[in-house]
């Protein structure tokens, strides 16, 4: 499948953080999720995707042209959501869309306006003025409009209230059915990632951990209350247990092993989204 973000073999040292390295390929089509606990490198590693910081060693491409080549044609296919845009503060938000709309040329009019009244947008105050979810929801009108190939939003939904943030799931969702679109996130936001995701990028301490199919992640993880007693040996795939309940990463082989050995269960079921990230982040 098509990539529309790719890195090889990224490596960044900020201070005493070493990021990397990062082999990450962003299919095509698809919304993929940045997912790890605050200081993984989230962020930086939307940056670095940006241009905005430089890596220390590695390539970096998106739609198929190196962000630190002599083309920037790229940029013009691309709308990145940061998490803070010290810029805007002394601007009303009219004033925000007039100068965004004039930078891109398949700014998208009709949508801005949609986008606005479904926010109630505050468009004559200034944006320092606004509260930090109305200033969200104004960076996020003023991003998703640009109609890019490629849409990258770094915590897209912070500071935003539970109205706001499933407004702006479902302008995604639709913008997405709409086209040949690409979204990347970073989020540690679970409805974000149950919501939105296809893909999984778990990040920790600077490494990834792995990209993952949402689903079929889910369907690894399960957790059984057996009849009577657990075997006193590690059962495969076995993650944890306490006295008859059992987390397994590796579902068939655990029930095979049961079944051989005649313990049956009560009940099975699979983890909650957030209960797997929490594991995969921990043990």
């Amino acid at each position: 499948m098509e990539c529309s973000a790719e890195m090889n073999q990224v490596k960044k040292k900020i201070d005493d953080f070493q990021l990397g390295p990062i082999d990450l390929d962003i299919q095509s089509g698809l919304i993929t999720a940045l997912v790890g606990s605050n200081g993984a490198g989230k962020s930086t590693v939307l940056k670095m995707l940006m241009n905005l910081v430089k890596q220390d060693e590695g390539t970096i491409t998106l739609l198929n042209e190196q962000v630190d080549g002599d083309s920037e044609e790229w940029k013009e296919k691309v709308a990145y959501l940061p998490q803070s845009f010290p810029g805007l503060v002394p601007f009303t938000g009219m004033e925000l869309k007039k100068l965004t709309s004039e930078w891109y040329p398949k700014w998208d009019e009709r949508l801005f306006n949609k986008i606005n009244k479904l926010f109630d947008l505050s468009l004559t105050k200034k944006f320092g003025k606004l509260s930090q979810g109305s200033q969200q929801k104004l960076k996020f009108a003023l991003t998703l409009p640009r109609n890019p190939n490629l849409l990258i939003l770094d915590e897209p939904t912070s500071h935003m209230d539970i109205p706001s943030k499933k407004l702006l799931i479902d302008l995604l969702v639709e913008w997405m059915e709409e086209g040949a679109r690409t979204i990347l996130l970073a989020t540690h936001q679970v409805e974000d990632i149950r919501k939105l995701a296809d893909y999984l990028v778990i990040m920790d301490k600077g490494r990834m951990l792995g990209s993952f199919e949402k689903e079929e992640l889910i369907a690894q993880y399960k957790q059984y209350w057996v009849k009577g007693s657990l075997p006193p040996v590690t059962v495969p795939g076995e993650i944890e247990r306490k006295e008859n309940m059992l987390v397994t990463k590796c579902p068939s082989q655990t029930e095979e092993f049961l079944k051989n050995r005649g313990v049956t269960w009560s009940t099975a079921k699979s983890l909650e989204l957030d209960e797997i990230i929490s594991i995969m982040l921990t043990k």
